[in-house]
Protein backbone atom coordinates (compact mmCIF):
# COMPACT_ATOMS: atom_id res chain seq x y z
CA UNK A 1 0.00 0.00 0.00
CA UNK A 2 2.68 2.23 0.61
CA UNK A 3 4.80 1.48 -2.67
CA UNK A 4 1.67 2.24 -4.38
CA UNK A 5 0.61 5.24 -2.48
CA UNK A 6 4.37 6.79 -3.43
CA UNK A 7 4.21 5.77 -6.80
CA UNK A 8 0.50 7.38 -7.24
CA UNK A 9 2.05 10.58 -5.87
CA UNK A 10 4.84 10.20 -8.05
CA UNK A 11 3.17 10.31 -11.01
CA UNK A 12 0.45 12.81 -10.37
CA UNK A 13 3.49 15.28 -9.51
CA UNK A 14 4.81 14.56 -13.22
CA UNK A 15 0.96 14.67 -14.68
CA UNK A 16 0.76 17.79 -16.99
CA UNK A 17 -1.93 19.09 -14.84
CA UNK A 18 0.10 19.04 -11.63
CA UNK A 19 2.96 20.42 -13.77
CA UNK A 20 1.02 23.72 -14.65
CA UNK A 21 -0.50 23.85 -10.81
CA UNK A 22 3.09 23.43 -10.04
CA UNK A 23 4.11 26.12 -12.38
CA UNK A 24 1.40 28.26 -10.94
CA UNK A 25 2.31 27.77 -7.94
CA UNK A 26 5.82 28.41 -8.42
CA UNK A 27 5.03 31.86 -10.11
CA UNK A 28 2.77 32.76 -7.25
CA UNK A 29 5.40 32.00 -4.91
CA UNK A 30 7.99 33.97 -6.79
CA UNK A 31 5.61 36.82 -7.03
CA UNK A 32 5.24 36.38 -3.40
CA UNK A 33 8.85 36.58 -2.44
CA UNK A 34 9.10 40.25 -4.31
CA UNK A 35 6.38 41.93 -2.09
CA UNK A 36 7.16 39.46 1.34
CA UNK A 37 10.10 40.57 4.00
CA UNK A 38 10.77 37.85 6.31
CA UNK A 39 9.10 40.22 8.86
CA UNK A 40 6.10 40.02 7.40
CA UNK A 41 4.31 41.84 4.29
CA UNK A 42 5.10 45.24 3.13
CA UNK A 43 2.22 47.61 4.08
CA UNK A 44 2.03 50.93 2.06
CA UNK A 45 0.98 53.60 4.88
CA UNK A 46 -2.38 55.62 4.28
CA UNK A 47 -1.64 59.68 2.77
CA UNK A 48 -1.04 61.40 6.26
CA UNK A 49 -3.12 64.45 6.86
CA UNK A 50 -6.23 62.72 5.71
CA UNK A 51 -8.28 65.90 3.95
CA UNK A 52 -5.50 68.09 4.52
CA UNK A 53 -3.18 65.87 3.13
CA UNK A 54 -2.94 67.99 -0.18
CA UNK A 55 -1.66 71.25 2.27
CA UNK A 56 0.48 68.85 4.33
CA UNK A 57 2.22 68.08 0.97
CA UNK A 58 2.19 71.42 -0.01
CA UNK A 59 3.78 72.94 3.08
CA UNK A 60 6.66 69.64 3.60
CA UNK A 61 7.52 70.30 -0.56
CA UNK A 62 7.59 74.08 0.04
CA UNK A 63 9.72 73.76 3.09
CA UNK A 64 12.44 71.45 1.08
CA UNK A 65 12.55 74.07 -1.88
CA UNK A 66 12.66 76.85 0.51
CA UNK A 67 16.12 75.62 2.42
CA UNK A 68 17.72 75.17 -0.94
CA UNK A 69 16.96 78.73 -1.90
CA UNK A 70 18.01 80.05 1.70
CA UNK A 71 21.68 77.66 1.09
CA UNK A 72 21.56 79.48 -2.54
CA UNK A 73 21.32 82.68 -0.90
CA UNK A 74 24.05 81.58 1.01
CA UNK A 75 26.80 80.77 -1.05
CA UNK A 76 26.01 83.38 -3.25
CA UNK A 77 25.67 86.44 -1.13
CA UNK A 78 26.24 88.49 -4.09
CA UNK A 79 22.27 88.36 -4.54
CA UNK A 80 21.35 90.34 -2.17
CA UNK A 81 23.57 93.43 -2.99
CA UNK A 82 20.31 95.31 -4.58
CA UNK A 83 18.52 94.38 -2.20
CA UNK A 84 20.58 95.94 0.83
CA UNK A 85 21.95 98.98 -1.40
CA UNK A 86 18.75 99.91 -3.16
CA UNK A 87 16.69 100.84 0.09
CA UNK A 88 19.66 102.89 1.09
CA UNK A 89 20.32 104.66 -2.01
CA UNK A 90 16.48 105.36 -1.81
CA UNK A 91 16.25 106.56 2.02
CA UNK A 92 19.77 109.05 1.45
CA UNK A 93 18.62 110.48 -1.60
CA UNK A 94 14.80 111.22 -0.37
CA UNK A 95 15.82 112.13 3.42
CA UNK A 96 18.56 114.79 1.97
CA UNK A 97 18.04 115.18 -1.91
CA UNK A 98 13.99 116.09 -1.37
CA UNK A 99 13.47 116.08 2.20
CA UNK A 100 14.28 119.66 2.92
CA UNK A 101 11.79 120.89 0.45
CA UNK A 102 8.88 118.18 1.24
CA UNK A 103 9.61 119.02 5.62
CA UNK A 104 12.84 118.54 6.80
CA UNK A 105 13.53 116.22 9.87
CA UNK A 106 9.82 115.85 10.77
CA UNK A 107 9.61 114.58 7.02
CA UNK A 108 12.31 111.84 7.09
CA UNK A 109 10.48 110.01 10.09
CA UNK A 110 7.25 110.15 7.52
CA UNK A 111 9.44 108.47 4.64
CA UNK A 112 10.75 105.67 6.69
CA UNK A 113 7.03 104.01 6.20
CA UNK A 114 7.12 104.94 2.24
CA UNK A 115 10.44 103.34 1.90
CA UNK A 116 9.08 100.30 3.67
CA UNK A 117 6.17 99.70 1.64
CA UNK A 118 8.51 100.63 -1.73
CA UNK A 119 11.38 98.36 -1.14
CA UNK A 120 9.15 95.55 -0.60
CA UNK A 121 7.10 95.85 -3.19
CA UNK A 122 10.55 96.41 -5.58
CA UNK A 123 11.64 92.90 -4.11
CA UNK A 124 9.13 91.08 -5.86
CA UNK A 125 11.34 91.03 -8.84
CA UNK A 126 13.84 89.15 -7.14
CA UNK A 127 11.27 86.24 -6.93
CA UNK A 128 10.06 86.83 -10.78
CA UNK A 129 13.93 86.86 -11.87
CA UNK A 130 15.08 83.78 -9.77
CA UNK A 131 12.16 81.59 -10.54
CA UNK A 132 12.46 82.16 -14.35
CA UNK A 133 16.39 81.32 -14.00
CA UNK A 134 15.02 77.88 -12.11
CA UNK A 135 12.56 77.81 -15.01
CA UNK A 136 15.08 78.13 -17.59
CA UNK A 137 17.92 76.23 -16.27
CA UNK A 138 15.81 73.59 -16.11
CA UNK A 139 15.21 73.10 -12.38
CA UNK A 140 11.46 73.51 -12.78
CA UNK A 141 11.51 70.10 -15.13
CA UNK A 142 12.93 68.61 -12.59
CA UNK A 143 10.63 69.03 -9.88
CA UNK A 144 7.95 68.70 -12.30
CA UNK A 145 9.37 64.83 -12.79
CA UNK A 146 9.11 64.25 -8.88
CA UNK A 147 6.13 63.87 -6.72
CA UNK A 148 5.91 66.94 -5.44
CA UNK A 149 3.49 69.55 -4.81
CA UNK A 150 2.67 72.01 -7.61
CA UNK A 151 2.03 74.41 -4.76
CA UNK A 152 5.12 73.59 -2.68
CA UNK A 153 7.41 74.38 -5.75
CA UNK A 154 6.52 77.93 -5.51
CA UNK A 155 5.78 78.09 -1.83
CA UNK A 156 8.96 77.19 -1.02
CA UNK A 157 10.19 80.16 -3.62
CA UNK A 158 7.93 82.60 -2.44
CA UNK A 159 8.69 81.89 1.64
CA UNK A 160 12.68 81.61 1.04
CA UNK A 161 12.39 85.59 -0.79
CA UNK A 162 11.16 86.59 2.61
CA UNK A 163 14.86 86.59 3.71
CA UNK A 164 15.60 88.90 1.17
CA UNK A 165 12.83 91.10 2.59
CA UNK A 166 13.39 90.41 6.21
CA UNK A 167 17.22 91.81 5.59
CA UNK A 168 15.54 94.87 3.70
CA UNK A 169 13.58 95.52 6.40
CA UNK A 170 16.57 95.28 8.86
CA UNK A 171 18.38 97.56 6.44
CA UNK A 172 15.93 100.34 6.13
CA UNK A 173 15.18 100.70 10.29
CA UNK A 174 19.23 100.81 10.72
CA UNK A 175 19.15 103.63 8.08
CA UNK A 176 16.46 105.44 9.53
CA UNK A 177 17.42 105.81 13.31
CA UNK A 178 20.71 107.10 11.52
CA UNK A 179 19.01 109.87 10.00
CA UNK A 180 16.91 110.30 13.11
CA UNK A 181 14.00 108.46 12.79
CA UNK A 182 11.82 107.11 15.82
CA UNK A 183 9.17 104.91 16.86
CA UNK A 184 6.44 106.32 19.18
CA UNK A 185 4.59 103.15 19.89
CA UNK A 186 4.20 100.57 22.20
CA UNK A 187 5.58 96.99 21.48
CA UNK A 188 2.10 96.13 20.67
CA UNK A 189 1.75 98.37 17.62
CA UNK A 190 4.97 97.52 16.73
CA UNK A 191 5.05 93.98 16.58
CA UNK A 192 1.16 94.31 14.11
CA UNK A 193 3.39 96.55 12.09
CA UNK A 194 6.42 94.35 11.45
CA UNK A 195 3.76 91.60 10.97
CA UNK A 196 1.77 93.54 8.54
CA UNK A 197 5.28 94.14 6.72
CA UNK A 198 6.32 90.13 6.48
CA UNK A 199 2.51 89.36 5.07
CA UNK A 200 3.02 92.39 2.72
CA UNK A 201 6.26 91.20 1.23
CA UNK A 202 4.95 87.30 0.71
CA UNK A 203 2.07 88.52 -0.77
CA UNK A 204 3.95 90.88 -3.51
CA UNK A 205 6.48 87.80 -4.14
CA UNK A 206 3.25 86.03 -5.58
CA UNK A 207 3.26 88.88 -8.33
CA UNK A 208 6.61 87.81 -8.97
CA UNK A 209 5.71 84.58 -9.15
CA UNK A 210 3.00 85.04 -11.79
CA UNK A 211 5.13 86.88 -13.77
CA UNK A 212 8.39 84.34 -13.96
CA UNK A 213 5.83 81.61 -14.76
CA UNK A 214 4.13 83.75 -17.70
CA UNK A 215 7.51 84.95 -18.76
CA UNK A 216 9.45 82.27 -18.61
CA UNK A 217 13.21 83.62 -19.25
CA UNK A 218 14.87 85.61 -17.39
CA UNK A 219 15.21 88.74 -19.23
CA UNK A 220 11.49 88.80 -20.38
CA UNK A 221 10.79 88.99 -16.68
CA UNK A 222 12.87 90.92 -15.73
CA UNK A 223 11.39 93.58 -17.73
CA UNK A 224 8.10 92.57 -17.06
CA UNK A 225 8.68 92.83 -13.29
CA UNK A 226 9.69 96.21 -13.18
CA UNK A 227 7.62 97.69 -15.59
CA UNK A 228 4.41 97.72 -13.14
CA UNK A 229 6.68 98.89 -10.04
CA UNK A 230 7.36 102.64 -10.68
CA UNK A 231 3.75 103.26 -11.16
CA UNK A 232 2.63 101.42 -8.28
CA UNK A 233 4.94 103.10 -5.82
CA UNK A 234 5.08 106.33 -7.01
CA UNK A 235 1.34 106.84 -8.25
CA UNK A 236 0.57 106.30 -4.18
CA UNK A 237 0.75 108.06 -0.96
CA UNK A 238 4.37 106.48 -0.15
CA UNK A 239 6.04 109.71 -0.32
CA UNK A 240 4.00 112.37 -0.26
CA UNK A 241 0.14 113.20 0.24
CA UNK A 242 -2.09 111.32 -2.36
CA UNK A 243 -4.83 114.68 -2.00
CA UNK A 244 -1.89 116.34 -3.82
CA UNK A 245 -2.48 114.42 -6.59
CA UNK A 246 -4.66 115.34 -9.61
CA UNK A 247 -8.15 113.85 -11.01
CA UNK A 248 -7.89 110.11 -11.31
CA UNK A 249 -4.65 109.63 -10.13
CA UNK A 250 -5.86 110.80 -6.63
CA UNK A 251 -8.37 108.12 -6.80
CA UNK A 252 -6.06 105.19 -7.24
CA UNK A 253 -3.20 106.41 -5.11
CA UNK A 254 -5.63 106.76 -1.88
CA UNK A 255 -6.85 103.15 -2.82
CA UNK A 256 -3.13 101.79 -3.74
CA UNK A 257 -2.15 99.06 -1.34
CA UNK A 258 1.17 100.66 -1.59
CA UNK A 259 -0.59 103.72 0.02
CA UNK A 260 -2.51 101.64 2.44
CA UNK A 261 0.87 99.84 3.69
CA UNK A 262 2.46 102.79 3.97
CA UNK A 263 -0.12 104.80 5.71
CA UNK A 264 -0.52 101.80 8.56
CA UNK A 265 3.35 101.97 8.81
CA UNK A 266 3.25 105.31 10.05
CA UNK A 267 0.46 104.77 12.46
CA UNK A 268 2.43 101.83 14.02
CA UNK A 269 5.59 103.73 14.30
CA UNK A 270 3.58 106.99 15.66
CA UNK A 271 5.34 108.90 12.56
CA UNK A 272 3.22 111.78 11.79
CA UNK A 273 3.39 113.84 8.82
CA UNK A 274 5.38 116.83 8.72
CA UNK A 275 3.49 120.33 9.81
CA UNK A 276 1.51 121.51 6.95
CA UNK A 277 2.01 118.87 4.78
CA UNK A 278 -1.96 117.38 3.58
CA UNK A 279 -3.10 114.61 4.90
CA UNK A 280 -5.47 111.92 2.84
CA UNK A 281 -8.39 111.23 4.02
CA UNK A 282 -11.59 108.83 3.20
CA UNK A 283 -11.69 105.38 4.37
CA UNK A 284 -8.31 104.15 3.04
CA UNK A 285 -6.56 106.75 5.43
CA UNK A 286 -8.79 106.25 8.40
CA UNK A 287 -8.82 102.29 8.59
CA UNK A 288 -5.35 101.90 7.17
CA UNK A 289 -4.22 99.01 8.79
CA UNK A 290 -7.52 96.56 8.31
CA UNK A 291 -7.65 97.76 4.45
CA UNK A 292 -3.76 96.89 4.06
CA UNK A 293 -4.05 93.39 5.69
CA UNK A 294 -7.03 92.93 3.38
CA UNK A 295 -5.10 94.00 0.50
CA UNK A 296 -2.08 91.65 1.33
CA UNK A 297 -4.67 88.82 1.63
CA UNK A 298 -6.64 89.89 -1.62
CA UNK A 299 -3.12 89.57 -3.67
CA UNK A 300 -2.45 86.34 -2.45
CA UNK A 301 -6.22 85.13 -3.30
CA UNK A 302 -5.36 86.47 -6.68
CA UNK A 303 -1.73 85.77 -7.76
CA UNK A 304 -1.44 82.13 -6.02
CA UNK A 305 -3.96 80.74 -7.81
CA UNK A 306 -2.82 82.73 -11.30
CA UNK A 307 0.92 81.19 -10.40
CA UNK A 308 -0.25 77.60 -9.63
CA UNK A 309 -2.58 77.87 -12.84
CA UNK A 310 0.31 79.19 -15.39
CA UNK A 311 2.67 75.76 -13.70
CA UNK A 312 0.33 73.24 -14.21
CA UNK A 313 0.17 74.76 -18.13
CA UNK A 314 3.88 74.41 -18.08
CA UNK A 315 3.88 70.94 -16.90
CA UNK A 316 1.11 69.89 -19.67
CA UNK A 317 3.53 70.91 -22.38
Amino acid sequence: MSTATTSESTSSTHSPSSSGRSGTAGAVATRQTAVVTPGGPIEIPPPRGGAFSPLVSAVRDGWVVARRNVVNVRRTPGALVTGVAQPIIFVLILAFVFGGALGGDAYREFLIGGILAQTLTFNSSFTAVYLAKDLQSGLIDRFRALPMSRVGVILGRTTSDLVTSGISIVVIVACGLAIGWRVHTGVGQVLVTFVLLVLFAFATSWIGAAIALTARSVEVAQSLGLLWLFPVCFISGAFVSADTLPGVLRTIAEWNPVTAVATAVRQGFGNAPPAGFEVAGGWPAEHATLYAFVCCIAIIAVFAPVAVGQYRRISKR
